[in-house]
């Protein structure tokens, strides 16, 4: 069974070691050039928490096991969207940096059931090579939208799933 709280500045040592763990991960299925240069940084991390925006998934014995991101919109780099279109432009959350430790099968699922219970109209994206995450947002009901910038100016594929 997984819990999903809220992270806490506590829990910033044992998130760093999930995104090392994840980024060892991704590069190991092909996908070595979407989280690169040390990304996400401690600071931004620090600072997800500190907003309230990071959360984490433990296991039954207390484990913190995963992680992500649950960001009220609006997200500047969703202003545009090329080569498509966001299914509405309703007030949204994003999800971000949804890793693992790889000790629990499913994060990914639970997180974006989690999310989905959250609130009705949620986006996220992801790197052209992040196979893995294309299918389980597809497999979650997130719709291809289109393909956005990311800070750092590269393109994301964009999704966005509605609930009603």
């Amino acid at each position: 069974m997984i819990q999903i709280r809220p992270s806490q500045l506590s829990d910033l040592d044992r998130l760093m070691e999930i995104f090392d763990h994840a980024r060892n991960f991704m590069a190991s299925v092909g996908n070595g050039n979407q989280w690169i240069n040390g990304y996400p940084s401690r600071e931004l991390i620090a600072k997800e928490i500190t907003d309230g925006h990071c959360y984490v998934c433990e296991d039954k014995d207390g484990k913190i096991v995963g992680t992500f991101c649950f960001v009220p919109s609006p997200d500047p780099f969703y202003a545009i969207i090329e080569d498509g279109a966001w299914l509405n432009d309703e007030p949204y959350y994003v999800i971000h940096r949804i890793a693992s430790d790889g000790s629990y099968k499913g994060i990914g699922d639970i997180c974006l059931s989690w999310c989905a219970k959250q609130y009705p109209s949620l986006r996220a994206d992801t790197h052209k090579d992040n196979i893995i995450m294309q299918n389980l947002l597809t497999r979650n009901g997130f719709v291809r939208c289109g393909t956005v910038y990311v800070s750092n100016g590269t393109p994301r594929i964009a999704y966005q799933k509605t609930i009603r």
